[in-house]
Formats: structure tokens, C-alpha cells, sequence
């Protein structure tokens, strides 16, 4: 039997990935302007907000998907994100809730328990809430809401906090990344030992799958990646591998990134470089027996037939 899904963020990098890997599920997409092409369904909205009607939406639906979201990249106005990110998101699950659906699972990000890890912590769980920008702001907001609805409705709440992901087309920091591994021949990661977490757009799609209907994953939270983490020089290697490129990594000194950082001002972006951000995914295997499937040279490999050649 089909399965019924409500999918928003349906035209997004996640969203189309999910939209392949899955013949036995019937999607409704959230759109705001019809397409001509064919797809499974197609919902249109005029906004995603606190005053969106979703009235007809949730027929014969089983699973809302929430992919969809004002990301830190798209503005910087904390009262439209918290609108979009935080009340549409409240708006959407409570007339889902009041339209019968079973389950709602909500994308969050890994940036609600903070953006580094130090002293080889590592993030799970358990680990308590440290946004520091607006965008993880608002998914904390966002989380904490559903969580309470949950308690207070039949509505099944799963919670997934991705790493940053990474595939083919994949936007935000992995482009930027994917773009200078593609034009520098030399990059300067050579002493970098740092530890990160990622996670392939076929693992992260995998596991929103399984959280459609695993009777385990009930209003429950997950922190989601590859289970490996290398360095930033591990990782645009792996890149270049993936564009069948060469490229050279020079032997720069730490202090040199962190010193770039102070007089850029961009601590940040460095720190999203050179830092570390540890998750561990134990409780998604151990609860949901899920493992990841992909290795990230097999989602690599696939840049080659991508845009960015």
C-alpha cells in the first residue's frame, strides 16, 4: 500500500533527492506556483507563515515532511525567520494535527546544539541547546513547539538534526567549498587535523524515509551523520577525488587561519573550516537499527556528471 506524504521544500536540494529514492511512497507537494510538469501532487500556497490556510492538504495523508525553511544564507531579518521558520512551522502542525495526520517530521539542524565542539566533546541528544544564529534560533523555537504539541496532541512528532550535507548540487557551504576545490589547483588544509561530521544527501534521505513510519522514532529527536569524521583537509581531498581533480595541500599553520579569522572578521566561517563539530549518531542505530548506507566517495563520485564541471 502507497504511503501518503505531504512534502514541503518539495523543489529544494533535499527535497528532490527524497522525491527518487522512494517508489512506494504517493508525495503532495507544497508549491507556490503550479508546475506544468508532472508530479505526484501539487498543494499551492501563497506563503508559508503563521496565517497559511492548509485547509484540503492533509486528504488520505499519513506524513507531513517539513523541509521547507527561510535559511541563514536567504536573509538576515530574525522577524521573518522566526515567521516563516518558527510560526508557519507551529501553524502547519497544529492543522495537521487537527486534520488526522499521523506523523510530522521536522528538518531541523545540528546548528541548535551549537556550531563547534571542544576538548573531543562530541554532540548528541543529550546535549543542551546553544544556537547562536538566527536560523538555528528559530529550528530550537521550532523543535520545542512541535515537541509540546506532540504532548499535547495524537500528532507523532521526529525530530532530525543534520551535520551539514553534502552531494551533488547540494547548496549553501558545501557549494561554496565544491567550487574552490574545482577552481584551486592548491588549497592551504595541509596541517589541518580538525574533526568533523557530515552527512551524504543519500544518507540523510535514507533516514527521513525510515522516520516516516518506524514505530520508534514517536516524538523522538535524532542527530544525524556519516558516523566518520575527518578533517577539512580529508574532506576537499575526497572532493577533488570526486571531480577527478589533483590538487596540492600547502602546509599552513593553524594560527595562520585563526589570525585570518580576527582581522576578516569572519571567525565563523574560518572556525566552519578549521574547527571541530563532533555528532554522534549512535542512538539512531541503536533505537531504529539504522545505518548509514552510502560512503561519501560513492556520493562524491558522482560529481563528475554535475553542473559544476
Amino acid at each position: 500500500m502507497s504511503k501518503q506524504v505531504l512534502l514541503t521544500g518539495s523543489l529544494g536540494f533535499i527535497g528532490q533527492h527524497l522525491k527518487q529514492i522512494n517508489t512506494n511512497i504517493t508525495y503532495r507537494c507544497v508549491l507556490r506556483t503550479p508546475l506544468k510538469q508532472k508530479l505526484s501532487e501539487q498543494f499551492v500556497i501563497a506563503n508559508l507563515d503563521s496565517k497559511t490556510n492548509w485547509d484540503g492538504a492533509f486528504d488520505n495523508i499519513n506524513t507531513v515532511i517539513h523541509l521547507a525553511a527561510v535559511a541563514h544564507n536567504k536573509s538576515n531579518d530574525p522577524d521573518y525567520i522566526n515567521e516563516v521558520n518558527v510560526n508557519g512551522t507551529i501553524n502547519l502542525a497544529k492543522q495537521a494535527a487537527e486534520g488526522g495526520v499521523k506523523r510530522f517530521v521536522f528538518i531541523s539542524s545540528i546548528g541548535v546544539l551549537g556550531n563547534r565542539t571542544l576538548n573531543n566533546m562530541v554532540l548528541d541528544e543529550s546535549s543542551p541547546i546553544l544556537a547562536q544564529f538566527e536560523y538555528a534560533k528559530s529550528k530550537a523555537k521550532a523543535e520545542s513547539e512541535l515537541l509540546k504539541i506532540a504532548r499535547e496532541t495524537d500528532l507523532e512528532v521526529v525530530i532530525i538534526r543534520p551535520v551539514l550535507v553534502y552531494g551533488v548540487n547540494a547548496p549553501g557551504n558545501f557549494c561554496k567549498l565544491l567550487n574552490i576545490v574545482n577552481k584551486l589547483p592548491i588549497l592551504p588544509f595541509g596541517l589541518c587535523k580538525n574533526k568533523r561530521s557530515f552527512i551524504s544527501i543519500d544518507n540523510l534521505v535514507d533516514f527521513i524515509s525510515v522516520c516516516i513510519d518506524h514505530p520508534k522514532a514517536k516524538n523522538e529527536i535524532f542527530c544525524i551523520s556519516d558516523g566518520e569524521d575527518i578533517s577539512i583537509k580529508e574532506f576537499t581531498n575526497a572532493i577533488a577525488k570526486g571531480l577527478d581533480k589533483k590538487i596540492l595541500q600547502l602546509p599552513v599553520p593553524n594560527f595562520i587561519f585563526s589570525l585570518l579569522g580576527i582581522i576578516t572578521d569572519k571567525q565563523h566561517q574560518i572556525n566552519q573550516l578549521t574547527g571541530d563539530l563532533q555528532v554522534n549518531s549512535n542512538k539512531a542505530k541503536k533505537l531504529l537499527g539504522w545505518n548509514p548506507t552510502y560512503t561519501m566517495e560513492e556520493t562524491l563520485s558522482h560529481l563528475t556528471r554535475s553542473k559544476y564541471l
